[in-house]
Parts: C-alpha cells; sequence; structure tokens
C-alpha cells in the first residue's frame, strides 16, 4: 500500500477486511470544533474514531508527548487493529493531523499505514458514501512494541545546536518562527530553536487540500535550507504539524529524519534555552 492514497484507492480497499479506516481528526481549541461529534455525524464507511487528541502520555515530562508503548498497543486493541492489519488515516483539520497518527504508528512499528490525500474534504468532493454512528467491530490483540528512534530529547535538541548534526525545521508560519509576532497559541513569546529553518506546513499542500507533487515538495524543503538526503529534526509549537513536515519528507524519500515532541511548548517556555529571533520583537 503506498503512504499517501486516493479517494478511488480507499474505496477500493474499504472491501480488504484486512484494511482498517481510522479518523485522526482533532483541533485547536479556539477552533471551537469538537472532533468526536463531528465523526459520529459523518465518518467514511467503517472508519474508527483514534481520538488523537487525547493520545497521548500524562506521565511523560514533555508536554503533549506521543502516547507510550503501552497505550499504543491498548490503543491498537480497542480498534480492533491486529498487528497484520494495514491502516488508512484520514483527517478534517487545518492542522493536518493524520500525519501526528501516522508518525505515531510508524514509531511503534506499524509500516503499513497510509493517509488519505485531502482527507475528508477529498473523498466527500468525490462524491463518496459516508456513515453516522459507531461501526460494529471486534477488539484485537495487540503486543506491546518497541519504540523506535525517531524521537528528540529537549537535551539532544540542545546539544545539536552546538553541534549541527542534524538539521532542524520547524512548521510554524513565518512570524511566530521569526520571532515577528508571540506564539500565541502556546502563550509564548515567538522566535526558534538556534539553527532552525522554516517550512510552513500548509505551503506543502494545493489549493484542495491536497499534498504537493514530490519534486516541489522537495524544493520547498531545499529553498529553505534543508537537504532532504541529510539527517533532519522537525519542530513546530506542540509536536503535531511537525509531523507534516516529516511524512513530506517521508514522500520524498528521507532516510533520517525525527521529531522533537517537546518543540516550541518545550523549548520556548525554558529560560535556560538559547532562542533565536529574526524579527522585530
Amino acid at each position: 500500500m503506498d503512504s499517501l492514497i486516493s479517494p478511488a484507492r480507499l474505496a477500493e480497499l474499504l472491501r480488504d477486511d484486512k484494511v482498517v479506516v481510522v479518523d485522526a481528526s482533532a483541533h485547536l481549541p479556539d477552533a471551537e470544533r469538537d472532533a468526536r461529534e463531528e465523526y459520529d455525524e459523518n465518518h467514511i464507511p467503517g472508519a474508527r474514531f483514534l481520538d488523537l487528541g487525547n493520545f497521548s502520555d500524562p506521565q511523560s515530562p514533555v508536554p503533549k508527548a506521543v502516547p507510550s508503548a503501552e497505550q499504543f498497543a491498548q490503543k491498537m486493541r480497542e480498534l480492533g487493529i491486529a498487528e497484520d492489519s494495514a491502516v488508512v488515516l484520514y483527517d478534517d483539520s487545518a492542522l493536518k493531523t493524520s500525519c501526528r497518527a501516522w508518525f505515531i504508528f510508524r514509531l511503534y512499528g506499524k509500516k503499513d499505514v497510509a493517509i488519505l490525500d485531502g482527507g475528508l474534504a477529498a473523498w466527500r468532493e468525490a462524491d463518496h458514501s459516508l456513515e453516522n454512528g459507531e461501526p460494529d467491530f471486534a477488539k484485537s490483540s495487540y503486543s506491546v512494541p518497541e519504540q523506535g528512534d525517531a524521537l528528540r530529547s529537549k537535551a539532544q535538541m540542545y546539544a545539536n545546536t552546538q553541534s549541527a548534526e542534524e538539521q532542524i525545521v520547524d512548521a510554524r508560519d513565518a512570524d511566530r518562527f521569526s520571532g515577528e509576532t508571540d506564539d500565541g497559541v502556546h502563550g509564548l513569546p515567538g522566535g526558534h530553536i538556534p539553527g532552525a529553518c522554516n517550512v510552513p506546513f500548509p505551503q506543502l499542500f494545493d489549493r484542495q487540500g491536497k499534498f504537493l507533487p514530490v519534486d516541489e515538495l522537495r524544493e520547498k524543503f531545499r529553498d529553505a535550507g534543508i537537504d532532504p538526503e541529510k539527517a533532519v529534526v522537525a519542530t513546530c509549537g506542540s509536536g503535531v504539524t511537525a509531523c507534516v513536515l516529516l511524512f513530506a519528507l517521508h514522500l520524498v524519500g528521507a532516510k533520517d529524519s525525527a521529531l522533537y515532541d517537546g518543540s516550541w511548548l518545550e523549548w520556548g517556555s525554558d529560560p535556560q534555552m538559547p532562542k533565536a529571533s529574526t524579527g522585530g520583537s
């Protein structure tokens, strides 16, 4: 299964019992949207609801951290996803949250996982059917997996500001990245990790909300100073939209990419961490 699939391809895959479709929508509080309520009203036939907004590890010192391996396995059991299931993720979020879900699945070794290009909007545009309510499915068994090595800690990021062994790319908008404006989403001043480059995640999509062609994605990164052939760590406000960059890097063939999950929410709130800015504030 390709990593990025069309509505037409998903419609074909719905006939395969080993394919599980998952709604990974989540929204910022100021969007005033309830992802669960919207799922209950309309979702792709057979889709299960991930509840991505609450899929995190409250025991971690990292704010809004990825779930633990135990949490991941438990969620897979609850959703009826087996270890040999293929998974198709979609969302209806301005944050393109299916990419965050994709990263978590891959972090815990789930390789046969794809994203619906254009999300629920593309499915609707193609005039495919929707359903409401909770679909019937059986819970599964799922062993607790090993966590992959695609996460970076604050300490590792600080060391990298000295060594520059890994490139850093930030998914936030240019004004927050530069420090021209505050990071109002997280209640912090603007700015960025020293040495970081900026690729605002909305630039990776066309007007229909679909990913740009691979050659254009590669150009976006190169224009920002990021070489996809070299190691790169993605960051953002709280670790969500950075995963959009990671998925795009995956599409262009990057082999060595990771997430700073704490992102600016952790870094920007620590007075001991160095900050860079190019704006006027």
